[in-house]
């Protein structure tokens, strides 16, 4: 399964939706993904590929990490799975 698929399966199962339902240009928030969701799907995708996203949730605009739509949270992991080596 691809970093893209594993991503969108993660999100859609916080936002309790089919993944199909789930496309690159959707934002957490259009998803229906509070602020808790978004702290469990953080915590699922460290678990599922093994990285450490630097993200605060108590300051999500001083963040490191892009999570303004799905892309870019895929983008963010891509690039934390490379630097990774």
């Amino acid at each position: 399964m691809s970093i893209k698929d594993q991503v969108i399966a993660i999100i859609a199962e916080q936002a309790v939706l089919e993944p199909e339902d789930v496309t690159m240009d959707s934002t957490l928030e259009s998803l229906g993904i509070d602020s808790l969701g978004l702290v469990e799907s953080i915590f699922a995708i460290e678990e599922a590929f093994d990285i450490t996203v630097p993200f605060n949730a108590n300051k999500p605009e001083d963040s490191d990490f892009d999570i303004s739509s799905v892309q870019s949270i895929i983008a963010g992991i891509e690039r934390l799975k490379a630097a990774q080596g």
